[in-house]
C-alpha cells in the first residue's frame, strides 16, 4: 500500500477538536489521549507540540519541516520532553526529574511540553506526584498523557485533563498501521477483515497456530478453486487436526471468507460475471456452514458438506 494516513484520516476528530483548539487559543493545559495501541496517540502529541514551536506555521498548521519541528519529530528538542516506563513502570524519580526541569523556564522559549507514554504504567508515588503537577502547574506548559488503560489511570489524574478518545483506524489505515509494523500485506488485509483492533491484529500475526491455519485454509481454499477432489480429503488430512476448538473453527470459516472476498473483487475488477456468480454462491455457503457449526453439528461434517457442494456445484 503506498498510500501514507496523515493524522486528519487517522482521527479526524481528535484532530479537527485540536485544531480548532488551537486557533482559538483554547488548548487546555493537560490532555489524556486514551484509545488503543496503534491509533496515532503519540503521533498526535508530536503534532500538536509541532503546533507551539513551529517557526513557520502553514494556514495554522505546523510545517513538519523547519528546524524546531524536526528536532521535536526526532526527540532532540530541549523543550519538549518524553517519558517512558522505565522497566515495567514509571517512577516518581522520573516525574520528580520532570518537575525539576519545568520549574526553569524553557530553554529556547518560555513554553514546554511533556508527553507520558502508557501513562497508566504510573506507579502510586509517580501517579500522585504528577497530581500536585497538575494542580499547581508552573509556568507555561502543556501535558499530553497517553493510555490504552484509562481505567488504570487515577480519576483525580483524570479530572485534571481533558480526555480525547481515539477510536479504532478505520480498514485501509489499520492496513497501513500494520505493514508499518513489518506484515506483509496480504496478512496485514486478512487480519483486517478479523478484526479492527491494531492490538489485537498484532497479536494474532504472532500465533503460531493462526500463521498454521492461515496456511492451511489458504491450501484448502486453492484445491477449492480447481474444484479439485482433495479439498474433501484435505478436511480429514489438515483441517480436523488444525481446527479442534469450536472458535477455531469459526475462525477458519472466517479466513476461508476472506479468501473469497478478494477473490470476489478480482472478479468484478475483470467483470467476469459467471466467476462473480459462482464465488457469490460459495461465499451463501460459507454464511450457511457457520450457522450449521452454531447447530452444533460436527465441524468435519459441516466442512466436508460445504466441500461437496462446493465442487460439484
Amino acid at each position: 500500500m503506498d498510500q501514507e494516513f496523515t493524522l486528519d484520516q487517522m482521527q479526524p476528530i481528535v484532530y479537527q477538536q485540536l485544531q480548532r483548539s488551537f486557533e482559538h487559543g483554547r488548548l487546555a493545559h493537560a490532555y489524556l489521549f486514551e484509545g488503543e495501541k496503534g491509533t496515532g496517540k503519540h503521533e498526535m502529541g508530536i503534532w500538536l507540540a509541532q503546533h507551539l514551536f513551529c517557526t513557520n506555521l502553514q494556514e495554522q498548521l505546523p510545517c513538519g519541516v523547519c528546524n524546531n519541528c524536526q528536532r521535536i519529530q526526532n526527540q532532540e528538542h530541549p523543550d519538549v520532553l518524553t517519558i517512558v516506563p522505565e522497566g515495567q513502570t514509571i517512577k516518581v524519580d522520573q516525574i520528580r526529574r520532570l518537575q525539576t526541569e519545568f520549574s526553569r523556564s524553557g530553554y529556547e522559549s518560555r513554553k514546554k511540553v511533556f508527553l507520558i507514554q502508557e501513562a497508566e504504567k504510573m506507579n502510586a508515588s509517580a501517579a500522585n506526584s504528577l497530581l500536585k503537577f497538575l494542580e499547581e502547574p508552573p509556568g507555561d506548559f502543556l501535558a499530553i498523557l497517553e493510555t490504552d488503560s484509562i481505567g488504570r489511570i487515577l480519576p483525580t489524574i483524570q479530572s485534571r485533563c481533558q480526555i480525547l478518545h481515539f477510536q479504532e483506524l478505520a480498514k485501509d489505515a489499520l492496513i497501513y498501521k500494520l505493514q508499518q509494523a513489518q506484515i506483509p500485506l496480504e496478512k496485514a488485509k486478512l487480519l483486517t477483515f478479523l478484526t479492527n483492533s491494531f492490538t489485537k491484529a498484532v497479536e494474532i500475526s504472532q500465533n503460531e497456530w493462526f500463521n498454521d491455519a492461515k496456511d492451511s485454509i489458504q491450501q484448502w481454499f486453492v484445491y477449492l478453486q480447481k474444484n479439485d477432489t482433495q479439498a474433501f480429503i484435505y478436511v480429514q488430512k489438515k483441517l480436523i487436526k488444525t481446527f479442534k476448538e469450536k472458535s477455531q473453527q469459526f475462525t477458519g470459516l472466517s479466513i476461508l471468507m476472506f479468501y473469497y472476498q478478494e477473490a470476489l473483487q478480482q472478479a468484478l475488477i475483470a467483470e467476469n460475471l459467471r466467476k462473480v456468480t459462482r464465488i457469490n454462491q460459495t461465499i451463501e455457503r460459507i454464511l450457511l456452514a457457520e450457522q450449521k457449526l452454531r447447530s452444533n453439528v460436527s465441524f468435519q461434517a459441516v466442512a466436508e458438506q460445504f466441500v461437496l457442494q462446493t465442487i460439484t456445484g
